[in-house]
């Protein structure tokens, strides 16, 4: 039995357009105003898009289950999984000790909270999300936030703004090389087009983090120390995304703004030291103020070289681990062990995406790649358990805090399976694409509304790669009817979508639980949504400028 798409069942795209947008709404809604825990706001979304899907666009019933099902395997292998390794490592360094004193260590190199923010959650975190991506830097980035003493929504959503302009070329440039094979387009062009769009929002990222951190006075005074972590990112991203292509863009961009950073630093400092953790001018969601976590205690001599090299241990296994397990060649090694396809049988290769979405009908594929060796949460998983026994813990004390983790993450697993059936549903259900259609028909104003379609489409599924997969034909066929580059609007589906990534349900819960806030999915959502939607405009309009108007034009390739 097979079924194709239908993308305007009642022939009014507005009903239709409408129909396809309410589970969004139901769990946007819900998330974000009535506040309901997440799982439940998410379930409501689920069910509201089963409902739109079988008895508005005619899925068959039995496919639309399968398609949920899909969806939460994939939420908990890799996603979940990513997520319950990095907390259990950060566990392990808090049973011992040594996360206290690395971020002494951190607080060596500056006590300047703002400065703290800017070698953690940009330079840092792009690290993270170069090696591996899909949630890892967040999950990092926010535990040590939380553990320096920021407060539980500092953490959080400074953590998500931070993870922005990296996210293109995460995982060893996944979303690009996606991409690329989605389109046909060519894979150099494709990341050298995406290198000329974001290495201006790399500029702009660091001051923005820090002003949605410590307000504009308080970015200004350390305005040298953000130019340099910005220029320092920005100008490695352009060259070797544009000469080199899209592989070690992040890794080699966030090396070397950590070490210009740091050297900076050396010879330059704030006249005034901001000690504050709390987001300025900020409440919670029930309109109390925001607090400060617990922090640690500064004073003191700092940790002696022998105690920096072992509170740093931990961290500095898990980045070789990471970068191992995001080369392409380990991954071939590891598949060849062990990887298990599963076909979703009634699902696979029996829906139909026609056009105008594709050039030609063609069968979506569902096929459960079990390749539990070459996950990155694997490689997490491993290295956490070496960095146990190094630091000391027996392998039975190893179990007992790993069964703490599972349980303490549960309701964030639970969580993440939900968020990725309903992304699922609507991709496989059609109701995406019809929301894709609706921004197709913008006409000269497509440049803006295509770079916003990219940044739904992140918002949806939680992932750049996933997002170009979905959305990467469209551009490419809508681009060439309105005689615009299709390697312009291609690449600005992954530029705009990366501003997605910080309000994407996914990310909102990895941040959460990373902090121990949980059941507060709801108040960073409301923090980080103005952000996340300012910055894809802002993308929107340099797509605009280089679509239009000289001489941005001349950065297109065509």
């Amino acid at each position: 039995m097979t079924w194709n798409q239908t993308y305007d069942p009642f022939g009014s795209m507005l009903l239709s357009t409408l129909l396809a947008a309410i589970p969004i709404v139901v769990m946007l809604v819900g998330l974000g105003f009535l506040h309901m825990r997440a799982h439940v706001a998410a379930f409501a979304g689920l069910v509201s898009a089963f409902v739109i899907a079988v008895f508005a666009f005619g899925m068959p019933l039995n496919m639309a289950g399968l398609a949920a099902g899909y969806g939460a395997a994939y939420g908990l292998m890799p996603i979940g999984w990513i997520v319950l390794n990095i907390i259990f490592l950060h566990q392990l360094t808090e049973a011992n000790g040594s996360f206290t004193t690395l971020q002494r260590s951190i607080s060596g190199i500056t006590g300047d909270r703002r400065l703290q923010l800017l070698l953690i959650a940009f330079s840092f975190g792009a690290f993270f999300e170069g090696a591996a991506g899909f949630g890892t830097p967040v999950a990092v980035t926010a535990a040590l936030l939380i553990g320096l003493g920021f407060s539980p929504l500092a953490a959080s959503g400074l953590s998500l703004i931070a993870n922005t302009a990296p996210v293109a070329y995460g995982a060893l440039g996944t979303p690009v090389i996606a991409l690329a094979a989605v389109t046909g387009l060519d894979l150099m062009q494709l990341s050298a087009m995406i290198g000329r769009q974001l290495p201006f929002f790399s500029l702009l990222v660091p001051f923005w983090l820090i002003w949605a951190f410590a307000g504009w006075r308080g970015m200004m005074e350390i305005w040298p120390a953000i130019l340099v972590c910005g220029v320092s990112f920005a100008v490695p991203q352009f060259l070797v995304s544009n000469y080199h292509g899209p592989w070690l863009v992040d890794v080699v961009a966030a090396i070397v703004s950590m070490l210009c950073l740091v050297a900076f630093l050396r010879v330059w400092q704030p006249k005034s030291l901001w000690t504050s953790t709390a987001l300025k001018g900020r409440e919670n969601g029930d309109g109390s103020e925001v607090h400060a976590g617990p922090g640690i205690d500064l004073s003191g001599p700092g940790p002696d070289k022998g105690a920096l090299i072992r509170a740093w241990l931990p961290w500095g296994i898990l980045t070789v681990f990471v970068f191992a397990w995001g080369i392409p060649q380990v991954k071939t090694l590891l598949d060849g062990f062990f990887i298990q396809k599963i076909p979703f049988e009634g699902l696979h290769n029996a829906i139909y995406k026609v056009p105008p979405v594709v050039a030609a009908a063609h069968p979506e594929a569902a096929v459960f790649n079990f390749n539990v060796m070459s996950m990155t949460g694997t490689g997490i998983f491993l290295s956490a358990l070496v960095a146990g026994l190094a630091m000391g813990f027996s392998p039975v004390a190893l179990v007992k805090i790993y069964g703490r983790t599972l349980w303490k993450v549960r309701y964030s697993l639970a969580t993440i399976a939900i968020m990725l059936a309903l992304g699922f549903l609507t991709r496989y259900s059609g109701l995406d694409a019809t929301l894709g259609l609706a921004f197709a028909m913008t006409g000269p104003f497509y440049p803006l509304f295509g770079t916003l379609l990219g940044w739904l489409g992140v918002a949806l599924t939680g992932s750049d790669t996933a997002s170009n997969v979905l959305f990467g034909g469209l551009q490419k066929i809508t681009s060439q009817q309105l005689g615009l580059s299709p390697i312009l609007m291609s690449a600005a589906n992954s530029s705009g979508g990366v501003m997605g990534k910080m309000i994407d349900a996914q990310s909102i819960v990895v941040a959460s639980t990373a902090t121990g806030w949980q059941n507060s999915e709801g108040t960073i959502l409301r923090y980080v949504f103005f952000h996340s939607i300012a910055l894809a405009v802002l993308v929107g309009l340099l797509v605009t400028l280089q679509a239009y108007v000289p001489p941005f034009t001349s950065l297109v390739l065509h």
